[in-house]
């Protein structure tokens, strides 16, 4: 029975899922060459996701430390440390765009999370979705291979039986004709092998008698 995206919901409500993209055993999974094109384009939206969440993270770091070096030379300024007064202003103005820059980021990445795990809910419907097709598939395969070998074990056993019952007909029929003819029976019947011996293992010495 095939199932879709929608049959999956109920199994992963209230979980906590990884970030995929991040997660190794996903990635040995899913490698690049075997994702259609609905998950590549999920993969690429998260990757872009989690890449601008970091982005942001390290711009904050970064606008704040530079915030800290313009107020710690300010500090220095007012004990009149080579600041001028409109270097006082521009050392102002640039801790503003700073502060600015900081809330904008700030804001940026408060919605950031809410994006990130529904395009990862989504990814990991379509993973469910793919995995079940993929479990189904091989089942069936499982199946059909299962068949077929308990198919040829019958009839391996039967070419046994087959086989064992033409090597007791020639032991007997062999001992028979020894019996009335002795030994010359052999080219009399142009037998090449004795009763019992396997016959391939016979022609195989043939063969190597031939190429010697």
């Amino acid at each position: 029975m095939a199932k879709n995206e929608e049959d999956f919901k109920e199994a992963i409500a209230g979980k906590k899922l990884p970030i995929l993209t991040l997660d190794n055993k996903w990635h040995r999974l899913f490698t690049q060459n075997n994702q259609d094109k609905e998950t590549k384009k999920l993969v690429e939206k998260l990757n872009d996701l989690v890449a601008r969440q970091g982005g942001l993270n390290h711009e904050i770091k970064d606008i704040k430390k530079l915030k800290t070096k313009l107020m710690n030379e300010i500090v220095s300024g007012m004990d009149g440390k080579s600041l001028t007064p409109k270097d006082m202003e521009d050392h102002k103005r640039l801790i503003n765009e700073c502060n600015e820059k900081i809330d904008a980021c700030q804001d940026e990445l408060l919605d950031l999370p809410r994006e990130i795990d529904q395009v990862n809910y989504r990814l990991m419907l379509r993973t469910m979705a793919i995995c079940y097709e993929v479990i189904q598939n091989n089942t069936e395969e499982i199946i059909s291979i299962g068949e077929w070998i308990s198919q040829i074990r019958v009839e391996l056993k039967k070419n046994v039986i087959r086989r064992q019952e033409r090597e007791h007909m020639n032991k007997e029929l062999y001992s028979y004709m020894h019996d009335i003819f002795g030994p010359d029976v052999i080219d009399i019947f142009d037998m090449k092998y004795n009763p019992g011996e396997n016959p391939l293992n016979h022609s195989s010495d043939n063969k190597s008698e031939k190429n010697t």
